[in-house]
């Protein structure tokens, strides 16, 4: 029997094996610049500058995917459906969400598993905000 040496890529979190925080830290700047522009997205950010929501979503992804607990320590439990409540998130918006998070994960160039798992999560995680019909 062969000895796996800690560190492999079999103890390594999803987080630390698509690069670490930098990884997410790129994935969520692109995805904001498309929010930026969206006719659709832009209006739910009702802060002028979307640094702040930008810092939300890369502090929340690093945690779920096994990175520091930094969004929980400052935030409290994600509550995600509750924190998007007061919004209208209908199926434009979902589309719309998916489709700057699509570029921004292509963006990225992970392997094919990686870029598999995170995007299976992200559909998931859009479905379950919408909160609207139409």
């Amino acid at each position: 029997m062969t000895e796996i040496p800690r560190g492999t890529l079999q103890e390594q979190s999803f987080y630390e094996q698509v690069g670490g925080e930098e990884t997410f830290r790129r994935l969520v700047h692109r995805f904001y610049e498309g929010v930026a522009e969206d006719p659709i997205l832009r209006p739910m950010y009702p802060e002028e500058d979307l640094g702040p929501a930008e810092e939300r979503l890369a502090l929340f992804l690093m945690q779920y995917w096994g990175g520091p607990t930094t969004y929980s320590q400052r935030r409290g439990h994600p509550r995600l459906r509750m924190r998007h409540a007061p919004f209208t998130v209908d199926r434009a918006a979902h589309d719309a969400w998916l489709k700057h998070m699509r570029v921004a994960v292509d963006e990225l160039g992970l392997s094919e598993e990686h870029e598999r798992t995170l995007w299976n999560y992200l559909t998931y995680a859009a479905a379950s905000m919408v909160n609207t019909a139409g």
